[in-house]
């Protein structure tokens, strides 16, 4: 440690520390801004959050990273114009590389969970290419840009996991401008380097272009080939091919530019929630669980004591009381997880006492509400029995499925511990994987089999919603007998017929439709193809739900 100076010779004792006191503008009696001489102590600054989440301008950006986004630029232009299939992943590859280089150049480094939100969003890119439906794709593609930005920024709370996608729509302009300053000083310097990279690759593709042209013209068979594998661009695709270009530069600078410097969303502080009495927090929320016990009852008797009897006291039909509480019971559990995180906001948290209070009134509370999604998803059940299977029903299920587990997942962070348990992340892994799980489940493919077995076991079929579907029910379709077979598969034999998609465009889906189309055919002449919507309940259309 130093040594504090000694008193200069002539001046009174303490005058030093007066001297210093002076220097910080804290002189006995008198308050710092008012001090003479002394400049008025400086308002906070504004905006002092998103100072505390921008990070500092990176590192220049790394030659391979602008390589990279150049990559994805042209296949982006090249492949995605035609639609949507294995070409997303192909795209996605040279994105994540640009991600990737600038990250290594910026001095972060790839952490276990980087990995796994990276390898969950490429894992999401598969749906498009196996399922011709395009809900199942739209929700994929959302979900891998909600992974990826996970990826880029390394979230670990809520704050992190909710606001990441915005950090990729932030560094948009900052990620052209860092690349055009990048490209500027490389060129400007190092014009050696550049320009014979350009001019290799402007000869390499002359060369491609003339000879490929030339064996073309040569052999047929050789020209059918690289037909099939090059993409059909046309003069008149300019416009829509420059714009893809652009999307796919700007989307993979901007995943760099985050990349290199994401915001940092997680240093964002929360106030807590200021601590209720005990008597004050737990006394409406035991009241809840008794209504919650109250109604769970309810369902067990009617469970084991079945409908019928049911069905006569409240005087409803059996297609009513199928679906008269299914909505009611999903916003029940909607509500309920909000209601869960507000008590924990308030909760008393003086001791183990407290803790353990909080633990099992919501603990209760979330056991009650497992018992509520059982029941919404046997109203659900019972209603797809009587009458079929449609993709809004297996929505709804799916969501109502994924409620539960994360009610089961905030059980197990009450056990364990939601930082042992990293309860954010876990919250945000079952979302991608339920997702995931939908997406090659092939939703089309099981609303059509449902409604072929109800066929099969009632001879009821709705044909008129049916021939709707997308090429991934075709399998389960080609089981119906003459005429209803032709009937349902007429509208996406002519849709295939008349889809020219080049093979990284093509799903999985839509193969395996064509193939059993052209082995067996749609005999549609002289049947008639009115649809048919025997078996439903006059009371309602019953799409409507």
């Amino acid at each position: 440690m130093e040594k504090a100076p000694s008193a200069a010779p002539g001046n009174a004792p303490g005058t030093a520390l007066c001297d210093a006191r002076t220097r910080a503008g804290t002189v006995p009696g008198r308050p710092a801004t008012a001090q003479p001489g002394l400049r008025p102590a400086a308002p906070p600054p504004v905006g002092t959050w998103l100072t505390r989440i921008r990070p500092r301008p990176p590192a220049p950006i790394p030659a391979a990273a602008l390589w990279s986004a150049l990559a994805t630029a042209v296949l982006s232009a090249l492949l995605l114009g035609d639609g949507l299939g294995l070409n997303l992943l192909i795209v996605a590859v040279p994105a994540t590389l640009t991600a990737y280089f600038a990250a290594i150049a910026a001095g972060r480094r790839p952490r276990p969970w980087t990995v796994v939100w990276g390898l969950g969003g490429l894992a999401l890119l598969v749906v498009p290419a196996l399922r011709d439906a395009g809900w199942p794709t739209f929700l994929a593609v959302v979900s891998a840009v909600g992974l990826a930005s996970l990826a880029l920024h390394g979230s670990r709370n809520w704050r992190g996991i909710l606001f990441s996608p915005i950090g990729l729509v932030d560094s948009i302009g900052p990620g052209l401008v860092w690349a055009w300053r990048g490209l500027r000083q490389r060129t400007g310097g190092a014009q050696g380097r550049v320009g014979p990279v350009l001019r290799t690759i402007g000869v390499a593709v002359g060369l491609l272009i003339v000879f490929g042209a030339l064996f073309a013209g040569a052999d047929a068979a050789f020209a059918d080939l690289l037909g099939s594998l090059t993409p059909d661009v046309s003069v008149t695709d300019g416009p829509w091919r420059s714009l893809l270009f652009a999307l796919g530069l700007v989307g993979a600078l901007a995943a760099a530019r985050t990349a290199a410097a994401p915001l940092r969303w997680d240093r964002l502080k929360a106030r807590p929630g200021r601590p209720r009495a005990r008597l004050e927090w737990a006394l409406p929320l035991i009241v809840l669980n008794l209504l919650f016990a109250v109604f769970n009852a309810v369902q067990l008797a009617v469970l084991f004591g079945g409908y019928k009897k049911v069905l006569s006291q409240t005087g409803f039909t059996y297609a009513e009381y199928a679906r008269q509480g299914f909505w009611q019971l999903l916003w029940a559990t909607l509500l309920t997880l909000a209601v869960i995180a507000l008590a924990l906001r308030w909760a008393p948290r003086d001791g183990a006492r407290d803790r353990t209070l909080v633990r099992s009134v919501l603990g209760t509370l979330c056991l009650l509400t497992l018992v509520v999604v059982a029941s919404a998803l046997r109203r659900m059940d019972l209603y797809v029995d009587a009458y079929g299977l449609t993709r809004l029903r297996v929505s709804v299920a799916a969501m109502e499925l994924w409620l539960g587990l994360v009610i089961v997942l905030i059980m197990a962070a009450g056990v364990l511990g939601a930082r042992r348990l990293h309860l954010p992340r876990a919250v945000a892994v079952s979302a991608a994987a339920g997702v995931l799980t939908f997406g090659l489940v092939s939703p089309d493919g099981l609303v059509a089999e449902r409604n072929v077995q109800r066929y099969e076991r009632t001879g009821k079929i709705d044909i008129g919603y049916l021939d709707g579907l997308s090429a991934d029910a075709v399998p389960a379709l080609d089981r119906l007998p003459e005429p209803l077979r032709s009937c349902a598969l007429v509208n996406i034999a002519r849709n295939l017929d008349a889809d020219e998609t080049p093979w990284y465009a093509v799903s999985r889906g839509e193969t395996r439709a064509q193939d059993i189309l052209d082995k067996r055919g749609v005999p549609v002449t002289g049947y008639s193809c009115t649809p048919q919507r025997n078996g439903y309940d006059d009371e309602f259309d019953e799409h409507d739900y």
